[in-house]
């Protein structure tokens, strides 16, 4: 884009940027990631919101409706159903 800038007369380019620390750039995520949760741990601060995580992994899930066959199946027409 810059060439292209540059070609048709547009504004000169900006100075380059300055190289990153790799420090400061860790602790900018780690501050980030820390006030995410933060924020996350005062949405799910509800009593029945905490109980419904806590038992997801044992809620009854309904049987796919129709079973395991689909209409693209060939198995019928080779068992010859």
């Amino acid at each position: 884009m810059s060439f292209l800038k540059k070609l048709f007369g547009g504004e000169p380019s900006a100075p380059p940027a300055p190289p990153l620390d790799p420090m400061a750039t860790l602790d900018e995520e780690n501050a980030r990631d820390r006030e995410l949760l933060r924020d996350e741990a005062q949405r799910l601060d509800d009593d029945l919101i905490q109980r419904q995580l806590r038992y997801a992994d044992r809620a009854w899930t309904p049987p796919a409706q129709g079973g395991e066959r689909r209409s693209d199946d060939t198995e019928a027409e080779d068992r010859g159903g």
